[in-house]
């Protein structure tokens, strides 16, 4: 079977990860982020991805870089901060209509399949309009569309992160997969062995899921310690493990003044969603935030995938990219299903 396809709003290439794990083969990456871009590439032996606005994507530049490939699948993420639950879902945030430009390529190109993901948010925004009209919109070109929220904790990650995913194949009914974990990994059993030293590994992989993430892996990287204030160092060392800003003194509530601040993963459930930021999200038992490497493994990045950029730079990639592993379980359905 045909096995390339091209990533929209790649990113830092999580989703495009998981679908090389399933045995297809990105041949055009592109993002308007440059340190995603950089981040991609450095991780693939061809340097497939551009860094451009998706409205500079037409036919000729897609031509000057696929010289004619045939193209089996189109995947993407169009930028969700408009439809997130956390932002102010805004209805005319321009954001919200880059999935027209995802629909425009689909229908240049008329690929076999899509999948679109996106937060769950877009769902209910505008009382659902965004969601029919995506459905309606790639019907209209051939596509049996199908699309489910899934929780990525019931797929392999060690993290409770739900995301709606479209997924379109021409004359087929798409079927997603079915929960792979029973039991949910831990936060322990995907990060224990990375606490003690900078990039460096002082302890032996101890679960399968550390094994699987070090497997092609012999140096470690992007897993430096942040250093935080000796006062908030004071105050996370009050938060047990799995604790929150309500386990601290009434005074202290001031200072971060939101639910989740001062919040400490719980050691034996899956994280919670890793974002961007990570300012307020603790280590079940070290003073600190998570390290980059820390929440890249929640995310199922493999230890040998290495991030660039500056730090901060860094966070971002891993918070906004799909999950790898879940893409992997998506992109199996897809190639067993049109096989």
């Amino acid at each position: 079977m045909n096995n390339k396809i091209i990533d929209l709003f790649c990113g830092c290439g999580g989703l495009s990860k998981g679908f090389e794990m399933a045995g297809f083969e990105p041949v055009l990456a592109i993002d308007f982020w440059e340190d995603a871009i950089k981040t991609y590439n450095y991780n693939h032996k061809k340097a497939i991805a551009i860094c451009d606005n998706i409205l500079n994507l037409d036919s000729n530049l897609i031509n000057s870089k696929l010289k004619n490939t045939k193209i089996a699948g189109i995947i993407g993420g169009p930028p969700c901060q408009g439809y997130s639950s956390v932002g102010k879902r805004i209805i005319g945030d321009e954001r919200n209509y880059l999935y027209l430009q995802y629909y425009r390529i689909v229908e240049m190109l008329n690929p076999e399949f899509f999948v679109l993901e996106n937060v769950k948010g877009l769902l209910t925004l505008n009382n659902g309009k965004f969601k029919e009209d995506i459905i309606a919109k790639f019907s209209k070109l051939g596509y049996n569309v199908q699309y489910k929220l899934l929780n990525a904790a019931d797929f392999g990650v060690p993290q409770n992160r739900y995301r709606v995913f479209f997924v379109g194949i021409k004359g087929k009914k798409f079927c997603f997969p079915k929960k792979t974990e029973e039991k949910k990994i831990r936060v322990y059993e995907a990060i224990s062995d990375l606490s003690d030293k900078e990039n460096e590994y002082t302890h032996d992989a101890n679960t399968e899921y550390q094994k699987k993430m070090r497997e092609n892996n012999i140096k470690l990287y992007n897993n430096e310690f942040t250093k935080h204030t000796e006062q908030t160092i004071k105050i996370i060392n009050m938060i047990p493990d799995g604790g929150k800003i309500s386990n601290l003194p009434a005074k202290y509530w001031k200072i971060r003044k939101y639910n989740k601040a001062f919040q400490r993963m719980n050691s034996n459930e899956p994280s919670n969603t890793i974002d961007t930021g990570h300012r307020n999200y603790f280590h079940y038992r070290e003073n600190r935030i998570p390290t980059v490497r820390e929440s890249a493994r929640i995310q199922s990045f493999t230890d040998d995938f290495i991030f660039l950029g500056s730090k901060t730079s860094q966070y971002k990639q891993v918070g906004n990219a799909v999950p790898p592993l879940l893409a992997y379980e998506i992109a199996k359905e897809i190639k067993r299903q049109i096989g």
